[in-house]
């Protein structure tokens, strides 16, 4: 992926993927923040990533809720093409501390099997979202 600024950080790629849990959905979500949407033709060409991964990549991402999509209204023959937005980062980050949530409670109820009875109060994980505007 070319330079991107702030969205080329190595930390903030990471925690995407975290996320994502795809390189390329990685690359084509942080093109379109930083494009602030785009065609499937001009993701391809800023991502540098093979047409085919572009458009089942984006098809994968749009049926997960991860980007949506508006179609453009073209006068010329042919299909009209549509134009790509990422979810806010946030969303994504509110449905990543469900999954890790499950995750954990699924491990503490590990704790509560039928061979260990040592314990039996009951513990439930909650991340309590918190987000401030600076």
């Amino acid at each position: 992926m070319r330079k991107l600024g702030l969205l080329r950080d190595k930390g903030i790629e990471r925690a995407v993927r975290e996320m994502l849990k795809s390189k390329a959905k990685t690359c084509i979500y942080l093109y379109l923040l930083r494009k602030n949407g785009a065609k499937a033709e001009d993701i391809i060409k800023g991502t540098r990533l093979h047409p085919s991964t572009v458009r089942e990549t984006l098809s994968r991402m749009y049926d997960d809720n991860q980007i949506y999509r508006k179609k453009i209204k073209n006068d010329s023959i042919g299909k009209n093409p549509f134009m790509y937005y990422p979810v806010p980062p946030v969303e994504l980050l509110k449905r990543h501390t469900d999954e890790i949530e499950e995750r954990l409670n699924q491990l503490v109820s590990l704790s509560f099997s039928k061979n260990y009875k040592k314990n039996n109060r009951f513990f439930r994980v909650k991340i309590i979202e918190k987000v401030e505007e600076l």
